[in-house]
């Protein structure tokens, strides 16, 4: 057989391979077509970028859900008839179908507070962990090595120096937002332990290369956390006026929920290839922080995944009132922009808050191409003047909080590993609602005539950059 026939008969075994991973891999069908039809027209390139991207699923055991039960609450001193006399019954609605969406109880107990941008959040952060006595566990998509890295640094020190055991976990992409990376300084650092989620650099890792750890989690001797989406990144703190600043909000929490967040720090640990450990617990030493309900869902590419984006759907089809969302990108597929519109046509009123500019290219157009359907519907979209806001947050009916690392777009929902914090509790939702009203008192309404007839380049220049959704 000549040389030629040889490629030929590779090239073919390799699609028929590809295809066949496509077919048992896949679930969307559209999907499925498209990376097929690539994988045939450009034999070796298509199969090249199958692998490289369009592997989105990593075989590993579910998290474990400890208090898992037939009631939806952790009870402490009330029993579920009296608990239920508390919530109204469209949230008590939500939180059973939330239940069934990822079977793990509501703690009850617990207290929040928001911090606003990094000027507030960092210091309390490092304060924490300054005077941590057990334990620190910390994992970020990005940490720079910059001015904000450089303060965690001095707090990990202090921690050791208390005799606690420091955890760090960074993502193997966003590790490399700064140059020279932190690793190097954390791995100098006696009594830090350092762990990098899926090399970027592996090649046992490549084909996940399109995945991330996007979860930002700190805790504090399994007692105090601070959870939510901001990364450590001196573009944080507004008031040293960084070169790129970031608006951005983050939630300290204390109360039992926190044993939840240790769960999906010590998997991700574990997945690193660290050592097995058991994180410290939570035990109230006198009455509990506080009267929140809360939960963590973890979500990701793995083999129980899309429970943040059916929270969302959920939510929606709950809400009685309002809906309020703010998100850095904005790019949910089809299903999730029908039930915003239906949300608006039954007389919900549905707030979108996002950045006037976004930080990644082909963005702005991407997220543009959708305004015009939701508008028509009555969905109000606000886009804030700068800095770039990185918030994420969705708030129902003015009681119901959904908050963490999950952007409302397809990265978020289907490739990277995600976590956000269900809670109801009046004080938070009233004090990020006036941080809503705020943002949007900074920022101009999306009209519909500005997008009913936009010119044709502008229509195909950016339902263009819609198709690579997935990609952003």
């Amino acid at each position: 057989m000549s040389s030629f026939g040889m490629a030929g008969l590779l090239y073919l075994t390799l699609q028929i391979l590809v295809t066949g991973h496509i077919i048992c891999r896949k679930d969307d069908v559209k999907s499925s077509f498209g990376w097929i039809g690539l994988v045939w027209l450009a034999p070796l390139l298509g199969s090249i970028f199958y692998v490289i991207f369009g592997i989105n699923r990593i075989r590993r055991k579910a998290l474990s859900l400890r208090n898992k039960g037939p009631d939806i609450f952790t009870i402490t001193g009330k029993t579920e008839e009296e608990i239920q006399k508390e919530i109204p019954r469209p949230f008590l609605q939500l939180l059973r179908l939330g239940y069934k969406v990822h079977p793990q109880r509501f703690a009850l107990g617990n207290y929040a507070k928001a911090y606003v941008n990094g000027d507030e959040a960092y210091p309390a952060m490092c304060k924490l962990i300054a005077g941590a006595k057990k334990e620190v566990l910390m994992q970020s998509y990005i940490f720079n090595n910059d001015r904000a890295g450089q303060l965690f640094i001095d707090a990990f020190k202090q921690a050791v120096r208390n005799g606690a055991k420091v955890k760090v976990l960074v993502d193997g992409v966003g590790l490399n937002y700064s140059k020279p990376t932190i690793a190097a300084a954390l791995k100098r650092l006696k009594g830090v332990e350092f762990g990098v989620f899926l090399p970027s650099k592996s090649p046992v890792t490549l084909p996940f290369v399109n995945l991330r750890n996007h979860r930002k989690i700190l805790i504090v001797d399994g007692k105090e956390a601070v959870f939510g989406g901001m990364n450590v990144a001196e573009g944080n703190l507004l008031q040293t006026n960084p070169k790129e600043p970031i608006a951005d909000i983050t939630f300290y929490v204390r109360g039992p929920v926190v044993d939840q967040m240790s769960r999906v720090f010590e998997e991700d640990w574990i997945f690193s290839g660290k050592k097995h450990f058991i994180p410290a617990s939570f035990r109230a030493d006198g009455p509990l922080p506080g009267n929140m309900p809360a939960r963590i869902i973890p979500d990701g590419p793995d083999a129980d995944y899309g429970k943040i984006e059916q929270m969302m759907l959920g939510a929606l089809s709950c809400a009685q009132k309002t809906v309020q969302i703010v998100t850095p990108y904005f790019l949910p597929e089809n299903e999730m922009l029908t039930s915003l519109e239906l949300a608006a046509m039954r007389g919900i009123e549905v707030e979108i808050i996002l950045p006037s500019k976004s930080n990644i290219f082909g963005m702005d157009g991407a997220m543009r191409a959708n305004f015009a359907r939701l508008l028509k519907k009555g969905v109000k979209i606000y886009r804030t003047r700068p800095p770039f806001d990185h918030s994420k947050i969705m708030l129902v009916d003015g009681a119901w909080l959904f908050v963490g690392s999950a952007n409302w777009d397809v990265r978020s929902f289907k490739l990277n590993f995600e976590c956000n914090l269900e809670c109801m509790d009046t004080a938070l939702a009233q004090q990020v609602a006036h941080v809503i009203a705020h943002k949007k008192s900074n920022a101009r309404t999306e009209r519909l005539e500005d997008h009913h007839h936009p010119p044709l380049w502008r229509t195909l220049i950016d339902n263009s950059l819609r198709l690579l959704t997935p990609y952003y």
